[in-house]
């Protein structure tokens, strides 16, 4: 049974063209008035005129007719690659007219922010139209790429417009001066709380904008205008909120239990997972260096001689129970 050929890009083996190619490959040749059941093969240098009859066709060798295929696969994709650059670019300069407007998103209630410079400038200017509340989750610590000045001046003048805030960092933010030095600059109703762990990063302005990363190197934003969205996400927020303990403006500490602190509770747990070293730095917000300090000092206190004892040592000591 013939295959019918069907039309396609370039370069490409169809079915009808392979047939008939692998046809000429046994044969030595195939007669011209054929090769139009796979136009194909003429097109893409498959199949070339036999230079001593030109009624029949003589196939390229498979292990050259790839290599030059291939070749011209790679030349296309740089072009489009070249055109991508170009429109990129091109594009490039109209990004920052409406940073801020929340238009011409592909998703409604969806705008997408690129850069730090885009993100810091919408921030400002939903800020300056807040009224009410903001809330913050800040993974790790202060904001990146951000003038601590400037952040404390737009702040306050929230705050005296009536506004509230409420931030939730990690516990490590609790031993870093800058946290103290920033909240020490703000009067007004202004909350702090932190927990062992959180997820990404949040802001959420009055209930009814909210920023979240939108990748992992947090260098593009998304801002959520979605009522059904925010909610949930405010939901999420009260919660880890009634789970934190207190930072600012007074700080409640948890007791330290058999010798262990609350920082080395947390790695306790984490160990007991299997975590490494680094993942437990990284879900805790801290160096490894730092991981590894309190991870001896744990050892030290519950007498462990290695990291399979020191797992065995944690839950038998019961310094876990009752934790968060």
């Amino acid at each position: 049974m013939v295959t019918e050929h069907r039309a396609h890009e370039v370069g490409e083996l169809c079915e009808a063209g392979g047939a008939l190619y692998a046809r000429a490959l046994r044969d030595g040749r195939i007669h011209s008035s054929e090769t139009g059941r796979a136009p194909c093969l003429r097109e893409s240098g498959l199949l070339v005129p036999d230079d001593e009859d030109a009624r029949w066709f003589r196939p390229v060798a498979p292990a050259v007719a790839l290599p030059q295929l291939l070749d011209g696969i790679e030349k296309r994709i740089a072009q489009y690659r070249r055109r991508e650059a170009a429109l990129a670019a091109s594009f490039q300069p109209l990004m920052g007219l409406h940073h801020g407007k929340f238009q011409g998103s592909a998703t409604p209630g969806v705008t997408v922010l690129h850069g730090h410079p885009a993100i810091n400038s919408t921030i400002g200017e939903i800020l300056a139209d807040s009224r009410h509340e903001v809330l913050t989750v800040q993974p790790g610590g202060r904001r990146p790429n951000v003038d601590q000045a400037d952040a404390i001046r737009r702040t306050q003048e929230f705050i005296e417009r009536g506004g509230r805030t409420r931030t939730l960092y990690q516990h490590t933010a609790r031993y870093s001066p800058w946290a103290t030095s920033y909240y020490e600059q703000l009067t007004g109703d202004v909350e702090v709380r932190t927990l062992d762990e959180l997820p990404n990063r949040l802001l959420v302005f009055d209930r009814k904008v909210a920023l979240i990363p939108a990748d992992r190197d947090h260098g593009n934003a998304l801002a959520l205008r979605t009522p059904a969205v925010i909610s949930y996400l405010v939901t999420v927020f009260d919660l880890m909120w009634r789970l934190a303990t207190p930072m600012f403006p007074e700080a409640a500490y948890q007791p330290t239990k058999n010798g262990i602190t609350p920082r080395q509770q947390a790695i306790a747990a984490l160990l007991t997972e299997g975590l490494t070293d680094t993942e437990i730095a990284a879900r805790l917000g801290m160096n490894v260096r730092t991981a590894r300090v309190h991870i001896a000092k744990l050892s030290a206190v519950l007498k462990s001689t290695s990291r399979a004892q020191l797992g065995y040592l944690i839950g038998k000591s019961g310094i876990l129970d009752h934790t968060h």
